[in-house]
């Protein structure tokens, strides 16, 4: 099994078909028949058109101009991201602003005239663009304490998906089968836009988003939280149906192309795949989060139904 973990959690190991985990920092807990390996594991509104404003497509979300952008800044309006050259981020005018936006969480990339010529398809820019947030974050700390106050719950990791309709469809699929959030990187991946607000079809409403600067960090903060984090890869991992999960889980899945990064991998638990009998040598990514989302639940769902069975066997006995 393909799992590694930070020095200070032991270092997974595979002896004999088991997992062994060297000095364990969680209480061991007996798992069933399909455990990992048969082993037991710890439980654990966009701008007002203006000269140069508004780029009308259907996830850009873009104001640019100096005015437009410089107005969102003093209005402490909420910017995902801001595009904007290295002479013009050291304007008097916008250097404090940029300071401040940035410890509120937008990410600031210093780029060159060209590249903001391709983000505005060649619109008249001034040197500055910016990507508006459609929807409130959530504080990672407080995504966890909310998914905790429920008996075990799931939090979904989305590492580097760029596509915003694949984001907007783990959104909808997360929240509907039951998860409790979803925790996405700053750079290089998509924030919640407008095409993944509507592609989420309203499960936004009822789903809560953390944005994070670092991916790894996060994930060691909900280890430390008593989550288990199981990251989908496509080699050197545990068929999904093989995998017992139980207990407070987290569930990553990696970008449409790459896959999960290899420091990702190395934050992960365990490493787990969906077999495939096709040609076909990979799932689109929402389609991956939704299969490994609903064994999730129908082990737990299963498990559940047979404890109920049990249940009303015992009561007829007494009767």
């Amino acid at each position: 099994m393909k799992t590694s973990s930070e020095s200070n959690r032991g270092q997974p190991l595979k002896i004999q078909g088991k997992r062994v985990v060297a000095s364990p920092i969680r209480n061991p807990r007996n798992g069933d028949g399909n455990a990992i390996s048969n082993g037991s594991r710890p439980r654990r509104n966009f701008s007002h058109p203006s000269p140069s404003t508004t780029k009308s497509t259907e996830d850009s979300d873009l104001i640019y101009g100096r005015h437009p952008v410089l107005s969102a800044l003093q209005n402490q309006r909420c910017l995902n991201r801001i595009w904007i050259t290295t002479r013009l981020r050291y304007d008097p005018n916008f250097h404090h602003l940029l300071l401040q936006a940035k410890e509120n969480g937008t990410v600031i990339d210093e780029v060159e005239l060209k590249r903001l010529d391709q983000i505005t398809d060649g619109a008249n820019h001034q040197g500055v663009a910016a990507q508006t947030a459609p929807y409130d974050y959530v504080e990672l700390p407080d995504l966890i304490e909310q998914a905790k106050s429920l008996t075990d719950p799931v939090i979904v990791v989305a590492d580097g998906i760029t596509d915003p309709h694949n984001l907007g469809a783990i959104i909808r699929t997360a929240e509907a089968i039951g998860a409790q959030g979803l925790v996405i990187p700053q750079r290089r991946a998509s924030g919640i836009t407008s095409t993944v607000v509507k592609v989420a079809a309203g499960a936004l409403e009822n789903f809560s988003v953390a944005r994070v600067i670092n991916l790894s960090r996060a994930l060691e903060e909900l280890k430390e939280a008593g989550f288990w984090i199981y990251g989908t890869a496509a080699t050197g991992s545990e068929p999904l149906h093989t995998v017992n999960f139980s207990g407070p889980i987290v569930l990553v899945v990696g970008s449409e192309g790459e896959g999960l990064s290899m420091l990702t991998q190395r934050s992960c638990d365990v490493l787990v795949s969906i077999p495939l009998q096709g040609k076909t040598p990979s799932l689109n990514a929402s389609v991956a989060a939704g299969m490994a989302l609903y064994e999730i639940y129908r082990q737990r769902s299963s498990h559940t139904l047979y404890l109920d069975k049990l249940q009303k066997i015992s009561l007829k006995k007494e009767a």
